[in-house]
């Protein structure tokens, strides 16, 4: 029986671990949640996920949420291909910058921020957009600064083999430029994502490519 997951085209979150289940080989069910329909406030989706976000992750009797938590289990009950380093060293540095997308960035910029934003605080749709491009900006700087220059960065984040920092810039760097920041500054960044996006498990991934993408 395949695994679930609870997703929506445009979650960051849910397009991480989409990848890392191409990059294990696991096949999946797609069950999409429409975040901008309000379908995460249902009752049937509350019992899966009481946080009302995206993804949920079903294994069987086991039910998951949060995409470290789930990418983290991945890893451990299939670790071929590993997303981590086989040293401490390494795998705390992956960690470490995954969480500046994961932890530090990508919770700024997320639908019920933005709702609440414009519709509890008041604030126009061009403060909102103010207030998106500075957080992205931000973390892009972090991310790039970790990675640029750095010895143990390669073809990716973390040497020359796919690690879950890779599944976390992806997102974030392709969330960049749907929201139009300059991504020049980030040239490391670019390099790596380049890199990923030209894997097949990258690129199916990308959320236009998705089921529930709405049609253009």
């Amino acid at each position: 029986m395949p695994v679930k997951l609870f997703g929506f085209w445009r979650s960051l979150a849910a397009y991480r671990v989409r990848i890392a289940l191409n990059l294990k080989g696991i096949a999946r069910e797609d069950v999409f949640i429409n975040l901008l329909t309000g379908e995460q406030f249902s009752d049937a989706y509350k019992k899966i996920n009481p946080q009302m976000v995206v993804p949920a992750f079903v294994d069987g009797d086991l039910t998951l949420t949060q995409s470290m938590a789930i990418l983290e289990y991945l890893d451990e009950k299939h670790p071929t291909p590993p997303l981590l380093p086989a040293d401490p060293e390494g795998r705390a540095r992956v960690r470490s910058i995954a969480l500046i997308s994961v932890a530090d960035t990508h919770p700024l910029v997320v639908p019920r921020i933005r709702r609440y934003i414009m519709q509890d605080m008041g604030h126009s749709e061009d403060e909102l957009n103010v207030w998106l491009a500075h957080w992205q900006v931000s973390g892009l700087e972090a991310l790039e600064a970790a990675v640029a220059g750095n010895p143990a960065t390669g073809k990716f984040a973390h040497g020359d083999s796919v690690t879950m920092a890779d599944l976390c810039i992806v997102p974030q760097f392709g969330a960049a430029t749907m929201f139009g920041v300059d991504t020049a500054p980030y040239p490391t960044l670019k390099r790596i994502y380049d890199a990923c996006v030209a894997m097949d498990e990258f690129a199916r991934e990308h959320p236009s490519k998705q089921p529930d993408f709405p049609p253009q």
